[in-house]
C-alpha cells in the first residue's frame, strides 16, 4: 500500500470511531423516541453503517435511524404494532430500490425547500414536547395537544432525580459544543453528556429509571410481520416512509457535497443503497434508516476520506452490541431525552426560516409545520405541497394589461405572466379594445406558453378582420428568445 493509500486509511479508521461515539447514543435515544426496542435503532445503525456504506453512492454520508423519521415510526409502532412495522420498513426499501433503478432521484429534489425545512422543524417540535416529559421524569403522550395539556401535570409530579440527570445532560451537551467541541473534535459532546448523566444517576440516593436493553441484544430479534392490519393501510404507510425517507437522505446527499471536495453523489446508486438498508433493516427487526447529516458532517470533521469510514462505524457498532451493550443498562431515560430534545430543537433552524420568509413562502412553511405539529406528518406535507402550488399557480396567473390612447394609435403593454391561466382574462380586455384602429401591443413578460401565442394570435386576427390594425413582436421570434434564453424578456413593438 502507498503513502496516500496508508493516509487515507488511517483517516478513515479515525473517523469511524469518532462517527460511532456520535451514533451510539443518537440510536439508542431515537429507538426510545420511536417506541420501539433499544435494538431495533442498534440495529439499525449496523445496517446503516455496513449495508449502505458497501453499495452507496453518497461517499462520505453516513447512513442510521434519523430523527426525522422518528415521529412516522412512532404513529406506525402504535397503529400496527412493531412486527408490522418492520415489514413496512421492507416494503419501503424495496420501493426506494425500484424508485432508484427507474432513476428518478432527482424528481425528490424538487419539492419545496420550504415544505422539507418545515417538515423536519415540526418533528422537532413534536420530539421537544415528547420528551419534555421523560425530562421531568414522566412519560411522552400520543399527540402535540396531548404533551401540551400534560405538562403542567408533569411538572406537578417532578421526579428530581430524573430531571438533575436531565437538566445535567443537557448543561454539559450545550456547554461542551459550545466551548470545547472546537478543540477536541474527535471527542463527541453527545458522548460526553451522556457519559456524565449516567455516572450521575449512578451517584444519586434515587436511581432514576434507566434504559432495558436484554442480555443478548442480537438474539432478540422481532421478525416481520402483517399481522391483523389492513394491506391497504400498510400499503399507504410504505409509501409515504418511502417518500419521507427518500427525500431526507437525498438532501443529506447534496448538503454533505457542499461539505466536501471529493466525488460528488451519485443520487440513483445513493437512493437504491438506502433501498437495501431499509430490506435489511426491517427484515433483521431494525428501524428504518436514512443519510443522516449530523453522522456525515462528524465524518467529514474528522477527516474521512472514502465510503471505508461508514462501513467500519457499523463494524465498531455491531462489536459494541456484541460484547458491550450490557453498559447500555446504565443509561438513565432522562439523559437520552435531554439529548433528544437538543437534537429537536436543532432540526428548528432559524437561519433557514430566514431564508425561506426571504423567497415569500413563509406561509408554506408555517402551514407545513402548524400541519405536522397538530395534525399528522403526511397532512402537513400534504397541505404544504398543496399551497406551494397554489401560490406558484397565483404567480403564474399574475398579468398587468397597461391601455393607453396616444391620438389615433392604442398602445397596450402586458407585464407578467402570459399563459393559460391568464388567458381568459388578458382576452376579455382586449375584446373591448375600440375598433378599426392601431393597437401597438408590447410584452414584458416572464412566462409563455402556447395556450397564450394561440390566443393573442386569435385576437389579432379577429381585430385585423374588423378592420383594426396590430403591430406586435412576432410571436414565434419570442418563444425562441425566452425559451434558448438568448434575449432579454422584455419585447419592443414591431411590425
Amino acid at each position: 500500500m502507498n503513502s496516500n493509500g496508508s493516509t487515507r486509511l488511517r483517516d478513515d479508521l479515525t473517523a469511524s470511531l469518532v462517527v460511532f461515539l456520535v451514533a451510539l447514543p443518537l440510536s439508542i435515544g431515537i429507538a426510545v423516541a420511536s417506541g420501539a426496542p433499544i435494538r431495533a435503532g442498534l440495529v439499525a445503525a449496523i445496517v446503516g453503517g455496513i449495508v449502505v456504506g458497501l453499495s452507496g453512492g453518497a461517499p462520505l454520508q453516513v447512513s442510521g435511524p434519523a430523527a426525522g423519521l422518528t415521529v412516522m415510526v412512532y404513529g406506525y409502532v402504535e397503529q400496527f404494532g412493531f412486527a408490522a412495522t418492520c415489514a413496512i420498513t421492507v416494503a419501503a426499501g424495496a420501493l426506494q430500490v425500484l424508485a432508484g433503478s427507474a432513476r428518478v432521484a432527482r424528481a425528490a429534489l424538487a419539492i419545496s425547500p420550504a415544505v422539507l425545512q418545515a417538515m423536519l422543524a415540526g418533528i422537532g417540535v413534536l420530539i421537544t414536547l415528547g420528551q419534555l416529559h421523560v425530562l421531568f421524569g414522566g412519560a411522552p403522550q400520543s399527540s402535540a395537544w396531548a404533551n401540551l395539556r400534560a405538562l403542567p401535570q408533569t411538572v406537578g409530579a417532578l421526579d428530581t432525580s430524573a430531571f438533575a440527570v436531565g437538566a445535567t445532560t443537557l448543561a454539559i451537551l450545550l456547554a461542551w459544543n459550545r466551548f470545547v467541541a472546537r478543540r477536541v473534535p474527535f471527542v463527541p459532546g453527545s458522548l460526553v453528556a451522556i457519559a456524565s448523566g449516567a455516572a450521575l444517576g449512578a451517584l444519586l440516593p434515587t436511581r432514576p429509571p434507566c434504559v432495558e436493553v436484554p442480555p443478548n441484544v442480537l438474539a432478540s430479534f422481532e421478525w416481520p410481520a402483517l399481522g391483523d392490519a389492513p394491506l391497504e393501510g400498510l400499503a399507504l404507510a410504505a409509501l409515504a416512509l418511502a417518500f419521507v425517507a427518500s427525500c431526507e437522505s437525498l438532501l443529506c446527499a447534496v448538503a454533505t457535497d457542499k461539505l466536501h471536495a471529493g466525488p460528488r453523489a451519485r443520487l440513483d446508486r445513493e437512493l437504491v443503497a438506502q433501498g437495501l438498508g431499509n430490506l435489511a433493516s426491517g427484515a433483521l427487526g431494525g428501524l428504518p434508516i436514512t443519510g443522516v447529516i449530523v453522522r456525515s458532517s462528524a465524518n467529514i470533521a474528522a477527516g474521512g476520506k472514502t465510503q471505508l469510514s461508514a462501513i467500519l462505524h457499523g463494524v465498531w457498532m455491531a462489536v459494541f452490541v456484541l460484547f458491550f451493550s450490557g453498559l447500555l443498562n446504565s443509561i438513565p431515560r432522562a439523559a437520552l431525552a435531554a439529548l433528544l430534545i437538543h437534537v429537536g430543537v436543532n432540526l428548528v433552524k432559524v437561519g433557514e426560516i430566514k431564508k425561506v420568509a426571504r423567497f415569500g413562502e413563509i406561509a408554506v412553511y408555517a402551514a407545513t409545520i402548524l400541519g405536522v405539529v397538530f395534525i399528522n406528518l403526511l397532512w402537513g406535507i400534504g397541505i404544504g405541497v398543496a399551497l406551494a402550488v397554489t401560490l406558484l399557480l397565483r404567480r403564474l396567473s399574475r398579468l398587468e394589461c397597461e391601455v393607453e390612447e396616444r391620438g389615433a394609435e392604442i398602445h397596450v403593454t402586458l407585464r407578467g405572466a402570459l399563459t393559460f391561466l391568464t388567458v381568459p382574462a388578458i382576452t376579455s380586455r382586449l375584446a373591448v379594445l375600440p375598433p378599426r384602429r392601431t393597437v401597438r401591443l408590447q410584452l414584458e413578460i416572464s412566462e409563455l406558453d402556447h395556450a397564450a401565442i394561440e390566443a393573442i394570435r386569435g385576437w389579432r386576427v379577429g381585430y385585423e378582420t374588423g378592420g383594426g390594425k396590430v403591430e406586435k413582436q412576432s410571436l414565434d421570434e419570442l418563444w425562441s428568445a425566452m425559451t434558448n434564453a438568448r434575449a432579454p424578456r422584455t419585447a419592443t413593438p414591431g411590425a
